[in-house]
């Protein structure tokens, strides 16, 4: 029999006793090293002392523990590590439900950093960042790599990385290095090295760096930021990646060939519809990772080829969560029966009936090791470790994304009987199958409950949120004064191979249809409910 205490933290450096909380009686989804798989722990504690998990244990009150330790009451629920987001960009919270039916080729006209640059002020950036991470937070999503391109001068950079200080969220920050309006590359990389040297007051908020004109910036700006992450060796650098039908490449090879992918820096290339054998087998090579976004590469168009094939360098993302879900369980849950569905698919074009779900997994009740690892298809567990060892691994912090002893106390508590939770035996299907954001009780960050028994412990979040409504009203308002984008010919003068094409309508209502129907985009429906959707047919509405 397995001793009770199966693992402890002694001699943790900086383990102040009067920092102690002991979670008591939850169903612990923890990580066994030895087994390199999920351990579930039923009716068991975990310890946390300062910012790290200093013990995990087979029962509820165990032995040992300091005199002073805080209990909280987890019978009944299910303890998980924080969840990873890969990708996100924080300032685009103001834009929400104005975006849902755009496609990529439109959100580029209408939503992106070059949009979006003239309807934001420094303090709409502040607001915004922090009610998206504050609304991350409440989703148990503890780590956020923000691909922050809000880029548009020095003083409205820094409002999103103030925000994200302010958030107390796990932010690994990434200003993009691209030139907007007066803002050059040369005076982003100035302010950049000026970030690099500020003294943050925790330890929660890591500098990177986006860059996204690998094939289409200037050459000496690539070459400049190139250098950069030489020099500078940042912990992250994250890049949008298209190819495929897009004409946009930064592909891991071109990446490469600029001395920047094998190197100490993790890098993240969100999305890589493009991706083909030989890039794979370069991101196995370099140890780099993807973030596969799969709400917002359904949403938008931007393809789904052979991301499945590579699980074992990927982890997921939201992007743009102003156009749908902010958590970090709903992208787990899609790309698992995204995956699932197509290799269905290749079973049944041949007329043959699936005998089995993909690459099956036995769930809880099998030994350690029973199962297979990331391969091609997903199980619910595999779904799980995408949605938090893969993002950390993706980061390079082992110490983020598991449950176990010496990592960071970035936990999410779910309620095991809230009326969808009510039931389960497999605690890791019932979050990856069952949970939504209502079930998560608490989350923690670095030790510190950042939500607790279901609210926000932000203690100004009142203030937040009648500042943010006022952001947000007045940006709605001027984007609205923008006529909507109406796509012909080719794809940004990608004259002769990239051309615009029209995906059918499909319509619920019978005889002649209401193609996408209006969108009831403000208060006043007099002047926004008959504003047509981008893409909708005009003529119907």
């Amino acid at each position: 029999m397995r001793s009770t205490l199966l693992a402890s933290l002694a001699g943790y450096t900086g383990a102040a006793l009067s920092a102690s909380v002991l979670l008591s009686g939850g169903t612990i989804i923890a990580f066994d090293e030895d087994t390199n798989f999920l351990n579930v722990i039923r009716d068991g504690a975990l310890l946390v002392t300062d910012d790290r998990i200093a013990g995990i244990y087979e029962e509820a009150s165990p032995k040992g523990i300091p005199v002073d330790a805080e209990i909280v009451d987890c019978t009944h629920k299910i303890i998980t590590p924080g969840f990873i987001d890969t990708h996100r960009h924080g300032w685009q919270t103001a834009f929400k439900t104005l975006g849902s039916n755009t496609t990529l080729a439109e959100y580029f006209m209408t939503f992106s950093s070059y949009a979006a640059g003239p309807l934001y002020t420094a303090e709409d950036v502040y607001e915004s960042q922090l009610a998206g991470l504050l609304e991350a937070l409440n989703a148990g999503v503890t780590t956020t790599l923000d691909h922050a391109h809000n880029m548009w001068s020095t003083e409205r950079a820094e409002a999103g990385l103030d925000a994200s200080i302010e958030s107390g969220a796990r932010v690994f920050w990434a200003p993009a290095l691209d030139p907007t309006y007066d803002y050059s590359v040369p005076d982003q990389i100035n302010d950049w090295k000026r970030w690099n040297r500020r003294s943050f007051p925790n330890d929660l908020v890591t500098l990177g760096i986006a860059y996204d004109g690998w094939d289409v910036g200037a050459p000496e700006d690539t070459q400049a930021v190139a250098q950069l992450i030489k020099d500078a060796k940042p912990a992250v650098l994250t890049i949008h990646w298209l190819g495929g039908v897009w004409p946009i490449d930064s592909s891991p090879s071109l990446v490469h060939s600029f001395g920047v992918l094998n190197t100490s820096t993790a890098v993240v290339f969100s999305h890589g519809p493009g991706l083909t054998a030989a890039q794979a087998e370069l991101l196995r090579a370099t140890n780099q990772f993807i973030s596969i976004t799969p709400e917002s590469e359904m949403h938008y168009g931007h393809g789904h080829t052979f991301s499945h094939l590579v699980h074992e360098q990927a982890a997921l993302g939201v992007d743009t969560h102003l156009t749908f879900s902010t958590d970090i369980i709903t992208q787990a849950r899609l790309w698992l029966q995204r995956t699932r569905s197509r290799l269905f698919d290749e079973v049944m074009h041949h007329w043959d009936i699936p005998s089995r779900n993909p690459s099956w997994c036995p769930s809880y009740f099998s030994p350690p090791g029973a199962c297979s690892q990331l391969g091609t298809s997903l199980s619910v567990n595999q779904a799980f470790l995408l949605a938090t060892r893969q993002g950390a691994l993706a980061l390079r912090r082992p110490d983020l994304g598991v449950i176990k002893v010496g990592a960071k106390a970035d936990l999410v508590i779910f309620d095991g009987r809230t009326p969808g939770m009510l039931g389960w035996a497999d605690p890791v299907a019932a979050v990856i199958l069952h949970a939504n954001v209502g079930d998560i009780t608490h989350v923690l960050v670095d030790g510190k409950f950042v939500k607790r028994n279901g609210k926000l412990t932000y203690a100004k979040y009142a203030e937040l949120v009648e500042r943010f409504l006022a952001s947000a009203e007045k940006i709605r308002k001027d984007f609205l004064k923008k006529p909507l984008p109406v796509l012909t010919g080719s794809f940004f003068g990608a004259e002769g191979y990239a051309f615009y094409g029209s995906a059918k309508d499909v319509d619920v209502v019978r005889g002649k249809g209401t193609g996408y129907g209006p969108l009831f985009r403000g208060a006043d429906d007099k002047t926004t409910a008959n504003v047509a959707a981008p893409g909708s047919r005009h003529d119907e509405l």
